[in-house]
């Protein structure tokens, strides 16, 4: 079963359903194929300062994260066959459905916590 955690900005819980990219598979496959990203869920790259959308059916938001969670970058309806190059001072990636960063109040210089990753 695949890891999920709750990613929060301050007390409040804005992901309730993440899934964790924590292993090959799981990482290599990430959103790929997917045509939607569920409006309570996205997917959380540990450990990871790029990323590629290729193969993918719909735009995602890109979050780029340092290690203590504060968001360093934030790349709005990326489109699919892009790659990014690795990004100086992040850590994690998260990635959402487009337009999910902005409803959700997630901007540069915003910290979020990942229970169970880092908070």
């Amino acid at each position: 079963m695949a890891k999920t955690i709750k990613i929060r900005k301050g007390n409040d819980v804005i992901i309730p359903n993440c899934l964790v990219a924590d292993d090959f598979l799981s990482r290599f496959k990430g959103l790929m194929g997917k045509t939607s990203v569920p409006a309570d869920g996205g997917v959380f790259f540990p450990g990871c300062n790029s990323i590629h959308t290729f193969f993918m059916r719909m735009p995602i938001d890109v979050v780029f994260l340092d290690r203590n969670g504060m968001v360093q970058e934030v790349l709005a309806s990326l489109a699919a066959w892009r790659m990014l190059i690795p990004r100086r001072h992040v850590k994690h990636t998260l990635e959402l459905g487009a337009g999910q960063a902005k409803r959700l109040g997630i901007e540069r210089g915003v910290r979020l916590i990942c229970e169970g990753v880092f908070g």
